[in-house]
This record gives structure tokens, sequence and C-alpha cells, in this order.
């Protein structure tokens, strides 16, 4: 019973369909007749002749069987096209044509035996096509309005009315299931002003939302703008404040091409007020050096090294070797590519780069030919409470690396460095210079790709302000910034990771690659709008900045070039090696005015004995 109830479904729905085409034959025909006795009516001056009425009869049948003729040939009424659409109305005119030519050439022959002028086809067929569009036109209204959102559906406003804007509001209305309905569009541009787009008018620009709000009594704005900036945002999220509304994005258009119907719009995140605008990579670059290639990364459980991972994974490398002390980490991160986390395994390496001998043995039997090094201490405050962990795990343990990247072979080893290894004046930033200049060091050594690459905060990472802002407002508050004239670069995960990604394809060895981070932005005003974000009254408390910490941060040291040869993001600067024999942890910290005696580690560089060196200028 169940299968044949089941069965019936489908026949039922082509019922339907057949039914209709059948029915769209019909009142073509009726409309053939009605035109062509109007063509009579207007060519004879509404004199009626009933002698000329079996001469009618007879056009009106061969103008039917044409139609029918000649649509079914065309595939007119197969279905093929969308229903009242261009493509449609277009084959509907030359249908339309055709007809009119074969009545016009049978009353040329045969017209003065029955009594028709010739020209009856003529001044028949505009009006055929005008009935025959209209039909077909109120077929659609009839549609559409069946499939429009219902009354519980939220009244949004859609800002944007180009290719993305006009596809949503037009999916929007013919969707009776949609949660949103349309109301209005805005879009800067005077041109469309009076545009209309599935019956929804544009309403005015974003410096009239304000009014358009009120008139329209909307609780949702949706940004329809395919990969829109930040400073664009900023402006829609302050106009817009104060309204009681709900602000929507919507995702990136290759998602929304892709993702099909499973695609949805998600609210207004700070990383939108505060990103930029998406990379564009060289692909064919990127493929060249991982595609195929046994690629490591260490700190893949972090929040760099997991995303690194993710779109290394995209480009097919023959092997991605992922390495990380943090078991959690690496679990996280295989679950995001695999959809597994057995950790079970060639692909997830438990080792901590501040061990020489773990790290040599996985590099020498696991041979990778492309190495991203994020594996690094970051905190700046607890960095200079503990300043020797940071050399145990920044400089050493990036040493450790090196060695053992040179020993087995690797050809391009990217290191992530830090907006603060410039013009440093934090433990964080000093240990990442030295890692800047120990990758440079070998890569003179061995004529290889080496190179670091610098940029600043990234939003959502571990250790950012972001998640640190979302945590004190949820308690809340309250939200605390170090000054309020402080200011740093951000970008976003994926954006970093691509351009990481890239440096590693256009580096010269020893070169230190920096990431164009656009402008610095205000914490406060980050602040601020994480605050408007969360809808809560909290309060923001100054603290002073910290022990070595910046106003403003630098991307570009004193005496370093800026030079984009390759990309338009990414500069290009030389950096003075350093020798490892010439490194001394209390020569490092001297020059920080850091107390306390040297650690063991002081000499505890693998590749050879470590002594002071007056030169170094960590």
């Amino acid at each position: 019973m169940t299968s044949g109830t089941t069965s019936s479904l489908p026949r039922t729905a082509s019922s339907d369909r057949a039914l209709w085409l059948w029915s769209q034959v019909l009142l073509d025909a009726f409309a053939w007749i009605v035109a062509i006795a109007l063509a009579m009516v207007l060519r004879y001056e509404a004199s009626v002749d009933p002698d000329k009425l079996p001469g009618v009869v007879a056009i009106c049948a061969l103008a039917v069987a044409a139609q029918v003729a000649v649509g079914s040939a065309l595939a007119l009424y197969r279905g093929r096209y969308s229903f009242g659409s261009f493509h449609e109305a277009k084959l509907l005119v030359i249908v339309a044509v055709s007809v009119t030519v074969i009545v016009t050439v049978a009353l040329l022959f045969f017209g003065i035996p029955m009594g028709i002028a010739r020209g009856v086809g003529l001044i028949a067929f505009p009006f055929a096509c005008l009935f025959m569009a209209a039909i077909r036109y109120l077929k659609r209204m009839y549609v559409e309005s069946k499939a429009k959102p219902g009354e519980t559906a939220e009244r949004t406003l859609v800002y944007g009315a180009g290719f993305v804007g006009t596809s949503i509001v037009t999916r929007m209305s013919n969707d009776r299931l949609s949660p949103w309905r349309p109301v209005g569009l805005i879009d800067d541009d005077p041109a469309k002003k009076h545009l209309r787009i599935s019956s929804v008018p544009v309403l005015g620009t974003v410096e009239d939302l304000p009014e358009v709000v009120r008139r329209t009594g909307a609780t949702v704005l949706l940004v329809a703008i395919a990969n829109v900036d930040a400073k664009h945002v900023r402006r829609i999220s302050d106009t817009v404040a104060g309204l009681n509304m709900k602000v929507l994005v919507v995702p990136p258009l290759k998602k929304m091409l892709t993702a099909g119907a499973n695609f949805s719009f998600r609210e207004l995140a700070i990383e939108d007020l505060i990103g930029r605008q998406p990379v564009d990579i060289h692909v064919e670059e990127i493929a060249h050096y991982v595609t195929g290639k046994r690629v490591l990364v260490t700190g893949a459980g972090g929040s760099i090294g997991s995303e690194l991972c993710r779109q290394i994974h995209e480009f097919a490398p023959s092997e991605l070797i992922m390495l990380d002390r943090d078991e959690s980490g690496l679990q996280a991160t295989q679950i995001s590519i695999t959809g597994q986390g057995l950790l079970t395994g060639q692909d997830t390496v438990l080792a901590d780069i501040r061990d020489p001998r773990a790290v040599s043995d996985i590099f020498r039997s696991r041979r990778p030919e492309v190495v991203f090094h994020a594996a690094a201490l970051k905190h700046v405050s607890l960095l200079e409470q503990y300043p020797e962990e940071a050399w145990k795990t920044n400089v050493l343990g990036s040493l450790n690396v090196l060695n053992a990247a040179r020993e087995a072979g690797v050809q391009t080893f990217v290191n992530i460095s830090t907006d603060k290894a410039a013009n440093p004046t934090t433990v964080l930033g000093h240990s990442k210079r030295v890692a800047e200049k120990l990758t440079a060091w070998v890569a003179h050594q061995t004529g290889r790709k080496y190179v670091s690459v610098r940029f600043g905060n990234v939003l959502g990472s571990r250790g950012s302000v972001l998640p640190l802002f979302t945590e004190q407002i949820r308690k809340g508050g309250p939200v605390t910034v170090t000054d309020p004239e402080a200011t740093r670069f951000f970008m976003t995960i994926p954006e970093a990771c691509q351009l990481v990604i890239q440096a590693g394809a256009i580096g010269r060895g020893g070169e230190v690659l920096i990431l164009d981070m656009g402008e610095p932005v205000r914490i406060l005003d980050v602040a601020r709008r994480m605050i408007e974000l969360s809808g809560k009254d909290i309060d923001i408390v100054f603290t002073g900045l910290r022990q070595g910490e910046k106003l403003h941060e630098d991307l570009v040291g004193d005496g370093e070039d800026d030079s984009r040869p390759l990309h338009p993001k990414i500069s290009h600067a030389s950096i003075e090696p350093l020798d490892p024999s010439d490194m001394s942890l209390q020569e490092w910290k001297d020059r920080q005015h850091l107390p306390g005696p040297p650690a063991a580690a002081e000499l505890a560089g693998p590749a050879r004995p470590l002594t002071p060196h007056p030169e170094v200028a960590p």
C-alpha cells in the first residue's frame, strides 16, 4: 500500500503539468481566434459580412493548427522554459511570427476566393502576441501570489540592488516558507531610485534608512553585497544604530553559488566591522609548490596553524603532517579536515619543538618538502613575566625546527612572525625578531627558500582581543582597554593564512614578507562596537599600557624596505641574518633590561655550542 501511494505522487504532478500545458494550447488557440476576429473588424471598419464567415473560420483553423504545430516543434508546449520567463516570451514571439507568415502566405494564394484581405494576418499578429503574453503574465502573477512569504515573516529591507540583492529578493518573494519578506531595497546608486525587483521597490540610499524603516516597519536589514568592505559595513551599522533593527549579511558569493539551498544569512559580527576585503591569491603559484608535496605544519592545533592546515588541504598535498604538543588542538584540527578525530593516522604528530631530538627524528623519517612554522608562545604579558619561556620556544624551538628542516632537505620554509618583531619593545617581539634572523641565516647557508612572514592581530585567534572582549561582555563587564588611543592592525584568520601560503610561493630566501594589514583600528572602537552588537550596557575601563607595549604597532621596522614587486599586499624586506653561535640568552635579556640569572637553556642550541657575542642585536 505504501509503495503504491508513493508512486502515485509523481503521476499526479505529471498529470497537473500536462493539464496546464494542454490548457495553454487551448488558450493560445483562443488568442488567435480573437486576434483574427479583431483584425477583421479593424480591416473592414466594423462592417459584418456573413459571406466572409467561412473564410474567417478557415483562417482561424489554419492559425490554430500552425500555432500548435510550430509551438510543439519548437518545444513551446513541452515545459522546457520557466513559465513567464524572458526565454519563453522570446520563443513565443518566434512562434507567432511563424504562424503569421503561414497565414499571410495562405491569404496571398486563397484570400481572394475566400473574400479575406491579405493583410489580416499581419494585423492579427500584434494582438495574438499581446493576448498570449497576457495569459502567461496573469498565470505568473497568480503563481507568485501563492508563493509569497506569509504575514508572520519578518519585514526585511535589502541593501544592494545589484546581482546578489536582485537574486535574493526574487528568491524571498517566491518562497512562501521564507522567514523574511522583502518590503524594500536600499541602494546608493541614484539611477536605481525607482527600480522595482519582483514588485519590491528601491526606496532610497543608506542616508534614507531611518525614514524608510519608519515607513515600512522593517525589523531586519540584509546587507546583500558580495564581499562588502568593513568601511561600508561600519557606515551601515552606524546608520541603523538606535533603529532596533537586526542586521544580517550574506555569505561569500562562492558559498552561495556552491551551497544551493543550504546557505543562510548570518548576523553582523565584529569581523565584518573591522575585517577587510578577501585577498586575491595566485592559485597557480600555490599549487606549484604545495600540490603533490609533503607539507608539515608546526603548531597545527592553534588558530593560525589549524586554518593553514585546512587551506593547504584544499591544494591536495601528497601528505599533510600536522605537528603540535597540544593533543586536543590536533584532534580539533583533524576533525575540521577529515570529519574524524581518531588520531590514529600518520597525519597527526604529537611533539614539542623544544625537543631537538624528537623534531629531528620526525623530519628525518617523514621527509617534508614544505614547512610552515606556526608554533610559538605569543601572550605578551605572560612572556614579560617569563622571558626564558619565550627564549626556549620562540628562539630555541624555532632553531630546532630550522636545523631539522635543513638536515631533511626542506626546500620551502615559512616562519610565521608578528608585527611586534618590527622595532621590538616586548619579550615576544624580541624573541620573534631572533627567529626571523635565524630563518634568514639558514636561508643564506642553504640557498633555499626560507622566509618569514610578519602580520598583526588576527581576529578570533586565541589570545586576541575579540575572545577577551566577548567573555568580558558575557559576564556583564567591564571591558578593559589599555589606552583610548591605542591602535592595532587586524585581519581575519583566513586572510592571514591565504597570504602566508602566498608568501611561500613568492618569497626569496632570507626575506621577511610583511602582509599589508590596511589601516590600524582603535582598540576602543572595537570594544564599543562589540558592546553595541551585544545590546548590553557595559562599562569600559582603561588599564594603561603594559610593560613594553606600544601605543601604535609597526609593520615595517626602521631601515626595512617596503617594496612590493610581486604582490600588492606583500612587502619584501631584507633582514640581517644571525648565526646561532652568536646567540646568548643573557645578552638577549640584557638588551631588554630583564632581571634574573641565565637559565640552563642558555646553551641549549642543538646545532653547535652557543656563546655570547657582542654583535647580537635581536
